[in-house]
This record gives C-alpha cells, structure tokens and sequence, in this order.
C-alpha cells in the first residue's frame, strides 16, 4: 500500500490509477482505491453499490462490514492496477 497516493494527491489527474479493490463475494458491492490515508486508514475511490460514485470509506468499515450470507468483504489479490476509467467502464 505504499505506492498508493496520500490523499487529494490525484485530484487534478485526469484518469488516476486504481490500486486495490476489495468486494463482497455474495452481493454486488465494490471498492476501488485511488488514494489512502495509513493514518487513519482512509481510502478515496470508486464505490459500486445502490450507485456508481467517487467517495471516501475506511478498511475498518470494509473489516467489520457483513454482507448478507454474513460473509466478509475480500480483497481480490488477482486485481492489477489500472486507470481509473478502465474500471469504470466495467460498470456502464
């Protein structure tokens, strides 16, 4: 995660690159990562959920979150880094 972008660090960028996505393995929630706070453990990315948008969540809430069958959301460890807008394009 140290490669990742601090926060507000691609704001003025185009097309940012994506660096992690975490998932919910029995509903269709997504989380995409452009930036990260260690600190607070604070991410900025896309979400995909009731809607598709830009947005601030924390890995503690994707930690102690739940998904219907009571599952844990997971990092897909098979995602690679791409631009912002590939990503998005899988979701139009």
């Amino acid at each position: 995660m140290k490669q990742i972008p601090a926060l507000y660090a691609t704001q003025d960028q185009e097309d940012p690159t994506v660096w992690l996505k975490y998932f919910t393995p029995d509903s269709s929630w997504t989380w995409y990562v452009t930036e990260f706070d260690p600190s607070d453990r604070l991410c900025f990315g896309l979400v995909v959920g009731y809607e598709t948008e830009l947005g601030y969540f924390t890995l503690d809430e994707l930690e102690t979150a739940k998904c219907p069958l009571r599952l844990h959301i997971e990092r897909d460890l098979n995602f690679r880094e791409q631009p912002l807008s590939k990503v998005r394009s899988l979701h139009q």
